[in-house]
């Protein structure tokens, strides 16, 4: 198992949503947290929370559309850690476009944020895990990186893209008989802001999740060195689906409003 206590973790995206309950959770666990995010007041308030209750946290503003920006932020924290032992890849993008809306800016962040930095963190930790023979890559995708729903044609192929690149690292580290795991989490829409204003047509199915019980179960699913964490269960049912012809498929993508679950979307604020 993946034990947290005095473990070097670091989490992108930590300022809020999942990263934030995720520092929070791991700090209970008695990780020491390293802490990236693009949002300085979130980051620092995070911390403050942290540091009252005696966790380590350390955090620095990154820019994760930026590679060289992620490098630097990498060599900081090793400086600070020596080593990271769990890297959680959980910064994600959307813009919730349609594909002749969405301008080339909003789909290039979408790639560097959402799949890009995943080689650049990776490239940054991984030669140190592989020194020590052990570590921990998460890799936050979604849903949306099995089934991509319209307005969602830049999110979803960068999460597919992030589906990828863990399976194959994982085959990879398989190849190189190494300790290091890796964690897949395939999470559908979670209450956390993100994704304000989806709507799903059978939420017994398919629900809008609170993130507090997405947390725990991605915990739950690192420390005991799960592969991958589809959530909700249904989702697991788009695998088999694919052998259906595609007019089929597209059919029951239809029918249990997962093509539509986009039309009413608003995002977080700016």
């Amino acid at each position: 198992m993946t034990d947290f206590k005095e473990k070097n973790v670091l989490i992108t995206g930590a300022a809020r949503g999942l990263g934030r309950l995720m520092a929070e959770r791991i700090a209970e666990l008695g990780g020491n947290l390293f802490l990236w995010d693009i949002e300085r007041p979130g980051l620092d308030s995070l911390q403050g929370e942290l540091q009252r209750r005696g966790s380590k946290a350390f955090v620095d503003v990154c820019n994760l559309a930026d590679h060289a920006a992620i490098y630097a932020a990498a060599e900081k924290a090793l400086q600070q850690a020596g080593h990271i032992d769990v890297l959680i890849n959980n910064a994600g993008v959307v813009s919730g476009k349609f594909i002749t809306e969405a301008s080339d800016e909003e789909i290039l962040r979408t790639f560097q944020v959402n799949v890009l930095a995943h080689f650049w963190t990776t490239r940054a930790f991984l030669p140190g895990m592989i020194r020590r023979n052990s570590g921990h890559i998460v890799t936050i995708s979604s849903a949306a990186g099995i089934v991509g729903p319209a307005r969602l044609v830049d999110y979803s192929a960068s999460k597919h893209a992030a589906v990828g690149f863990t399976d194959s690292l994982r085959l990879e580290l398989r190849r190189q008989k190494s300790n290091i795991r890796t964690t897949l989490v395939c999470p559908y829409y979670i209450d956390t802001g993100m994704f304000a204003g989806v709507k799903t047509r059978i939420p017994w199915l398919l629900p809008i999740m609170k993130p507090e019980y997405v947390v725990n179960r991605i915990i739950k699913a690192v420390q005991r060195n799960r592969q991958r964490l589809v959530l909700p269960w249904f989702v697991l049912a788009s695998y088999p689906c694919r052998i259906l012809p595609t007019f089929m498929f597209d059919a029951l993508i239809e029918l249990f409003g997962i093509n539509r679950s986009m039309d009413e979307f608003t995002g977080r604020p700016a």
